[in-house]
């Protein structure tokens, strides 16, 4: 199939060289039937082989078929750019991108704008993480308080935050708060961060301590801890695993909205990419390059799920 595969490709291309026309590149009758067969082998692959091999196939397999799929997919999207590419005018200049994340001079590197823009979409992707999982602790153990007052305030926060957009409480924060408290747009950009992603993150800790069994609160109490240390040493370390998974996605969502930051004139790298775009008219390269760079963000930190899930020995979702 992936002969068939090939074979499709390569005849929709000598058949689009012989065309001078702008004709959208449209295969025939044969050659959709060979991708729909290869794509369908690939769904089965993906989704059954637990099902269809369930004696051979272990982590080291099921990484390598990962590995394969993702390998597939880049090639394919990469041949679908080129493909568009190459039916319209747009004059791609793909080989001016590296420069812009940086060049070699002297002996020395030096940094380019793209490059110093990711250094601070980190900064306030990390420091936005810790504070929003101090927020979200916080607010989960008020929620969770005997105390009337505490979870009226947590719940009017989880309210008010959920139910309004991201950005309009970026431009709130950054027009209204910070000028009366002197914020500069980086701590404006981490305060709205934090306080947006702590209100989710609050009902993701406050789900995981509810899911430890009862028994464990009234053993607990029952050997005379003090509420800190039921926490601290029983309720939270069992509550943890349970709540990896959602707070790792919770943390991808994190660095994509981290990219709001540039509606403040804060130089992350959307912002330094638009500059760009806005000097050089790379759009579609600059964008590209930008979203890839995104893209590994987001699958180091999957991985990096992965591993602390196997740590604690969680089974996949």
């Amino acid at each position: 199939m992936a002969l068939s595969l090939v074979s499709a490709f390569a005849q929709a291309e000598a058949d689009n060289a012989n065309n001078t026309s702008l004709t959208p590149l449209i295969p025939s009758y044969d050659q959709a039937q060979s991708l729909h067969s290869m794509f369908k082998f690939l769904c089965i692959a993906s989704q059954g082989y637990k099902t269809m091999f369930p004696h051979i196939i272990n982590k080291k397999y099921a990484f390598t078929l990962d590995f394969i799929k993702f390998i597939a997919a880049s090639a394919f999207i990469i041949w679908l750019i080129y493909a568009s590419g190459s039916h319209s005018d747009y004059n791609w200049q793909w080989y001016r991108v590296p420069q812009y994340f940086g060049k070699f001079s002297n002996g020395s590197f030096i940094q380019g704008p793209l490059l110093r823009g990711l250094m601070v979409t980190l900064q306030v992707s990390v420091v936005s993480f810790i504070l929003s999982s101090l927020m979200g602790l916080v607010t989960a153990l008020c929620r969770l308080s005997n105390l009337i007052s505490l979870r009226i305030i947590a719940r009017t926060y989880l309210e008010l935050i959920r139910n309004t957009p991201l950005l309009v409480q970026l431009f709130f924060i950054y027009f209204v708060i910070a000028p009366v408290m002197d914020l500069s747009r980086f701590s404006s950009a981490v305060l709205a961060l934090s306080l947006f992603e702590g209100a989710y993150a609050s009902e993701i800790i406050r789900a995981g301590i509810i899911a430890v069994p009862k028994g464990q609160w009234e053993a607990s109490a029952g050997l005379g801890l003090s509420k800190y240390r039921i926490y601290r040493h029983v309720i939270l370390p069992q509550a943890m695993p349970m709540m990896i998974p959602p707070l790792a996605g919770q943390t991808i969502s994190l660095v994509k909205d981290s990219a709001l930051v540039s509606t403040i004139a804060l130089y992350d790298l959307t912002m330094e990419g638009q500059m760009i775009i806005a000097e050089t008219y790379m759009v579609f390269e600059l964008w590209f390059a930008i979203a890839g760079v995104y893209l590994m963000l987001t699958i180091a930190l999957s991985l990096l799920t992965r591993q602390m899930e196997e740590h604690f020995a969680i089974s996949p979702m």
